[in-house]
């Protein structure tokens, strides 16, 4: 039995979720082909002798592109079924189904993908008997990756005074245990998460390093939901390969609560550590429910650093409840703590994405703020009250795109967005400090954060 696992995109890394399913199906006897759309073009030959093609979404940006593939890929075949699977499918399962597509998987999705693969072959005609979030556990197996474009194809890491490394992408857990109510994990995992046994990990650390990986990013959404395994999934990384570096993903909650274990990760190769900070005001991020503060961001910094590791924020600066001067304090933070070299400037144009099932629409009144729900952008339409918000953010999205063409870099494209937002306050910007906006930090080479627009080079490649 042939089947076609495909993956739109994932921030320029070889993606796990084709990976993980691959080994599964393999070991039912399927002749699995992986397709990742951000290298390769739909092969019309592999397509039109599937049974099955599955198409992986595990973020936003995925999902659009996979909106665009499906009609291409159904004129390629009229024979497979076609599945769409991942943490965005469910949420937008009333919008897949439309498309023509007959089964969606969401959560564990391998059980899902290997029933269905079962059924196909005893020719059972239902379009899906199978549910469509499975959040039981799983057998987590080693995956398998002989099918993807090698390693150098993707992203790479770019180290200050080093040069570039090869990187390796790996999974040491699933979900999440928190309720962040913007979060594309919680109403699939709805506080659930589930690790993937160290030697799972290692077995996928060893083969991708055999491939020539010299840096591991831990694709988590946040490394210590459980601290203690996270900590087992390090030390034996650097027990193993003492040279591979790597980077995590972790809460600024997190980060203050296990404070002490920072040493270890420095000491076992940690080179940064990436953590949603969303927002430097108190009021939004309760609206967010992030569980920390402004000043708990400013502590969490100095924490990290302390142990001699870099930060890299993330932010979605532009909400329905933004202001002009709220954007500039955030500017001004960046500048205070040094970290403007440590944020991609898509980072400063990022417009709070709301999609199916977000949490956001239980707040009080919220819905009076925001559109019907848009099946072309995968979400709920807003505008901000205060309409030099948008102008502002629309300003920013240009000097972003503008800045990349020119090759500016982050300094002096900051100093751009810095002029910018003071503009909209209607006041002078001042200086920004000579030589004082931090440091330049390791970071990926594909810095495109998950739920920005697809580009229109992403939606025609293939």
């Amino acid at each position: 039995m042939n089947v076609v696992l495909i993956n739109p995109y994932e921030l320029g890394r070889q993606p796990f979720g084709l990976a993980h399913p691959a080994a599964w199906l393999a070991r039912e006897g399927c002749t699995v082909h992986c397709l990742d759309l951000s290298l390769q073009k739909l092969d019309v030959t592999v397509i039109s002798d599937a049974d099955l093609v599955a198409i992986y979404v595990g973020m936003h940006t995925a999902t659009r592109i996979a909106a665009e593939a499906i009609p291409r890929i159904r004129a390629m075949t009229s024979r497979a079924r076609l599945c769409v699977y991942g943490l965005y499918a469910p949420m937008n399962a009333d919008f897949l189904r439309a498309l023509g597509v007959d089964a969606i998987f969401g959560g564990e999705f391998e059980p899902g993908l290997k029933s269905l693969v079962l059924r196909i072959r005893a020719g059972d005609g239902r379009i899906q008997s199978e549910p469509v979030v499975n959040l039981s556990k799983i057998e987590f197996i080693p995956p398998d990756r002989t099918g993807l474009p090698t390693l150098v194809n993707y992203a790479h890491l770019q180290v200050p005074g080093a040069g570039n490394r090869v990187v390796g992408f790996v999974e040491a857990s699933r979900g999440c245990k928190h309720l962040c109510r913007h979060c594309p994990v919680v109403p699939v995992y709805e506080g659930r998460f589930r690790i993937v046994p160290v030697d799972v990990v290692m077995a996928d650390v060893r083969q991708q390093v055999a491939a020539g990986a010299q840096h591991i990013s831990f694709g988590d959404p946040d490394f210590f939901n459980g601290p203690t395994h996270a900590l087992r999934i390090v030390q034996a990384l650097h027990a193993k390969f003492p040279q591979v570096t790597y980077d995590v993903t972790i809460k600024i909650q997190h980060l203050i609560e296990h404070a002490d274990f920072m040493p270890v990760l420095s000491e076992t190769g940690c080179l940064f550590i990436t953590s949603a900070v969303e927002s430097v005001d108190d009021r939004i991020l309760g609206y967010l429910a992030k569980n920390h503060t402004s000043r708990d961001f400013g502590r969490a910094v100095r924490l990290v650093r302390a142990a001699n590791i870099a930060f890299a924020p993330t932010f979605v600066p532009f909400t329905p409840w933004t202001t002009p001067q709220g954007y500039v304090d955030l500017l001004r933070r960046l500048v205070d703590l040094q970290l403007v070299e440590s944020v991609p400037p898509i980072q400063l144009a990022i417009r709070l994405l709301i999609p199916q099932g977000s949490r956001l629409l239980e707040l009080p009144g919220f819905r009076e703020q925001i559109g019907p729900f848009d099946a072309r952008t995968l979400g709920y339409p807003w505008e901000s009250p205060d309409e030099r918000v948008d102008a502002l953010q629309r300003e920013i999205q240009a000097l972003v795109v503008e800045g990349d063409r020119l090759g500016l870099g982050r300094s002096e494209l900051f100093a751009r967005i810095w002029r910018a937002a003071h503009d909209a306050c209607g006041e002078i910007a001042p200086g920004l400090p000579a030589g004082g906006l931090g440091q330049e930090i390791p970071h990926m080479s594909e810095p495109w954060y998950c739920c920005a627009e697809p580009t229109e080079q992403q939606l025609q490649t293939f």
